[in-house]
């Protein structure tokens, strides 16, 4: 069956970096699109990243842009999130998740999903 399974998130002080990352399994990696969510405490899930499947092309939320990096390796069926220069109001639950076409924002156009880990950025 299909699972989408992220590490790396934690606690970290605000201007830190951590690495999220997801391995896929289930279904063919290289053909889907891959996208990074997130959702804080009373507020709706977010678009943060996404990659493209073949041209590896990438979109970003404004209010991450210069700051996080999404890359896949399809040998490893894994997308990663580099997240620098970390904000308070980056905290939250990111998620992974998987579309079978071209990247979309919307977070209801994505077939699978991972359980999520928490990212904590304080002061």
């Amino acid at each position: 069956q299909v699972q989408l399974d992220e590490s790396g998130g934690g606690l970290v002080q605000a201007g830190g970096s951590l690495r999220l990352s997801c391995a896929a399994s289930g279904f063919t990696f290289s053909f889907y699109a891959l996208a990074w969510f997130r959702q804080a405490p009373g507020k709706e899930r977010e678009f943060v990243a996404a990659i493209n499947p073949s041209d590896d092309s990438t979109y970003y939320a404004d209010s991450v842009k210069g700051r996080f990096t999404i890359s896949r390796d399809n040998a490893k069926n894994t997308v990663y999130l580099q997240m620098n220069s970390l904000k308070l109001e980056d905290t939250a639950v990111y998620y992974c998740a998987a579309r079978g076409s071209r990247t979309s924002t919307s977070p209801r156009l994505y077939n699978y999903w991972g359980q999520g880990t928490q990212v904590t950025v304080s002061s």
